[in-house]
């Protein structure tokens, strides 16, 4: 297991947004669990006036528990320690667990770098010493194999210490992106996950996705999550997407491919070269050529 050293007991906030950086609402799930583990309350906001079009992400009414109904407006916040984790039923424990914020919202439709400056100096305010950004993306992925979190850090001490990989994607980027290079270059260190969702059921809430993630997070803070119900959701997920490929041959047929080139490439004895044979002939099989897609790009990537 890898030794937290970079991030463990450290005061950290972890991100997520909506809509780009969210495939099957894995990022923000993960969050919103750590907000009610944490019985975490918003420190500090930003004004929506400022970064929305409400006409691409339009205000909601919703009933309260009281039965009133109200408008909620697309935002983001920061949430922080509310000084009564003693009566929680299930709290998160660990190494920072009194310190972890979350900051949560929808990706602004305008001014991303003032949007950024504004959160990472409150992140500042709050005394952040790192960040953790939570990320999902559609991918080939089997939804019968265990989902796959891709860690990666610009900063090289933070990939010295997690073990982590440094991305070479170069293409568009959403609002995940641009926080942490603010943050970066205001010196707080900062690691992204990135979830694998498979993209044959990517209308649907992904528990399996938000497990995966939620499982990252431990090992690299050493933190200690409660689950509460979602391996069970994450059981009936799964079990809904079996029972959707058993009603469709050619979806089915697909899954047996994702799994044989997956179980490939985790095979103990597979060596490199063989991975990469393996994958060749999965993608001549899917009809995209030896470069991965139509285009010649190669998979996605954050």
């Amino acid at each position: 297991m890898i030794q937290p050293a970079g991030f463990e007991g450290k005061r950290l906030l972890v991100v997520a947004f909506e809509g780009w950086n969210d495939a099957g609402e894995a990022a923000t799930g993960a969050a919103k669990l750590l907000v009610e583990r944490l019985g975490l309350v918003e420190i500090a906001a930003v004004d929506p006036e400022l970064y929305f079009d409400y006409q691409f992400t339009r205000p909601t009414v919703v009933a309260g528990d009281d039965g009133v109904r109200r408008l909620e407006w697309p935002g983001a916040a920061v949430l922080g320690p509310s000084g009564g984790e003693g009566d929680l039923d299930e709290p998160v424990t660990g190494p920072g667990a009194s310190g972890l914020h979350v900051l949560m919202g929808a990706e602004p439709a305008r001014s991303w770098k003032a949007f950024a400056a504004e959160l990472i100096d409150a992140a500042l305010a709050a005394d952040i010493d790192g960040m953790v950004m939570l990320g999902a993306m559609l991918a080939d992925a089997p939804h019968t194999r265990p989902l796959t979190v891709f860690a990666s850090s610009e900063n090289p001490e933070v990939r010295e210490a997690l073990g982590v990989e440094r991305s070479t994607y170069e293409g568009p980027v959403g609002i995940l992106s641009v926080l942490a290079d603010r943050a970066e270059r205001l010196g707080i260190p900062t690691v992204s996950l990135w979830a694998s969702v498979p993209h044959y059921v990517h209308n649907a809430p992904s528990p399996k996705a938000v497990l995966a993630l939620l499982g990252k997070l431990e090992e690299l803070t050493g933190l200690s999550i409660p689950r509460g119900t979602l391996e069970t959701e994450a059981q009936a997920w799964e079990a809904g997407v079996d029972a959707l490929a058993a009603d469709d041959e050619e979806m089915a047929g697909y899954i047996a491919q994702l799994e044989q080139a997956r179980d490939a490439v985790d095979a103990p004895e597979a060596s490199g070269e063989a991975i990469a044979q393996e994958f060749e002939r999965y993608l001549r099989r899917r009809g995209d050529g030896p470069e991965g897609r139509a285009d010649g790009r190669g998979p996605a990537a954050p």
